[in-house]
C-alpha cells in the first residue's frame, strides 16, 4: 500500500477512530493502562517532546495533563490530523511520511509514538533512521505497538484482512526483539512491559466490534477489574501489545 493510499485509509475513517478510541472511557484504559507505564519514572516538563502519528493530539492533550510545563510537536501523514492537533494543543504540527528519509528536522529530548509504527512496516528502517535523527543523545523513545508474538497473532491476521477499518498490507503486529535489532544499536531497553487483555479489546478497541460507545462506561469497571489481575500474569505471549521505553544511545 502506498504512502497515498495510506493516507487516504486514515482520513476516511478519521471520525470513527476518534469517536471510538478518543471517547471518556477509552481515555480511562490509556489513562490506567498504557500511560501509567509509558511515562514511568519520567519528568518531561521543560522538555521538548514530539508525538509522531500524532493524529489530532489526544495523547499529546494528555501528556500535557501530566506536565504542564512539556514542549510538544505533533507529526502525522494526514493533513486533516494535523489541522485537528493545531486547533486542539495550539502548537504545531507538521504533515511527514515517516517511512520516507526525513531531513532538516528539529531535534527533541523525548518522542512518543502511540500505535503508528504498526503503520509503518512497509519500511521500519528508514522510520527508526528517522526517529534517531530526530532525537539528541540519552533522548527517550515511548511507544505502545501491538504484540505479533500474541498466542491470537493467527486471528488477528484474519481480522486485519476482512475488517474495512484495517489495511492488512500496510499494518502489522510487532515484534520488540526484532524491532529493537533494526536500530542497529543507536537505541537500549529501558523499559518493555506486555499488555493487553479483555478490556483493551471491548473497551480500547470498541470501533473493531462496533460496540455502542454509550455501553462502554457501563462494562468498563468490571473490565478493567479483570485487566489489572491479567496484568499480574508473566510472559508476553497472553498480552496483544506491549509498551516500551527506550533510550538513544
Amino acid at each position: 500500500m502506498s504512502s497515498i493510499d495510506q493516507k487516504s485509509q486514515y482520513e476516511n475513517i478519521h471520525d470513527d477512530y476518534e469517536a471510538h478510541y478518543y471517547d471518556p472511557t477509552s481515555m480511562e484504559y490509556r489513562e490506567r493502562f498504557i500511560y501509567d507505564l509509558m511515562f514511568e519514572g519520567l519528568d518531561l516538563n521543560g522538555k521538548r517532546v514530539a508525538e509522531l502519528a500524532s493524529g489530532s493530539g489526544h495523547n499529546s492533550l494528555a501528556l500535557r495533563k501530566r506536565y504542564p510545563q512539556v514542549q510538544l510537536t505533533g507529526f502525522d501523514i494526514s493533513a486533516k490530523a494535523c489541522a485537528s492537533y493545531r486547533e486542539l494543543l495550539n502548537t504545531e504540527a507538521i504533515e511527514v511520511d515517516l517511512t520516507k528519509p526525513i531531513k532538516n528536522m528539529p531535534t527533541f529530548d523525548c518522542i512518543l509514538i502511540f500505535g503508528g509504527l504498526h503503520h509503518c512496516v512497509s519500511d521500519l528502517d528508514t522510520t527508526f533512521s528517522n526517529i534517531a535523527d530526530m532525537l539528541v543523545p540519552g533522548g527517550m523513545l515511548l511507544f505502545f505497538e501491538p504484540n505479533s508474538e500474541y498466542i491470537l497473532e493467527g486471528a488477528r491476521k484474519i481480522w486485519y484482512k476482512h475488517d474495512r477499518y484495517f489495511e492488512e498490507n500496510s499494518e502489522a503486529a510487532l515484534n520488540h526483539s526484532e524491532m529493537l535489532a533494526l536500530t542497529n544499536g543507536c537505541f537500549k531497553v529501558c523499559n518493555i512491559t506486555y499488555m493487553g487483555g479483555i478490556a483493551f479489546y471491548l473497551i480500547y478497541n470498541s470501533l473493531i466490534f462496533r460496540i455502542p460507545v454509550g455501553m462502554k462506561k457501563y462494562m468498563a469497571p468490571p473490565l478493567f477489574a479483570l485487566e489489572r489481575l491479567m496484568s499480574y500474569l508473566p510472559g508476553k505471549f497472553l498480552y496483544s501489545s506491549f509498551v516500551g521505553q527506550w533510550i538513544k544511545s
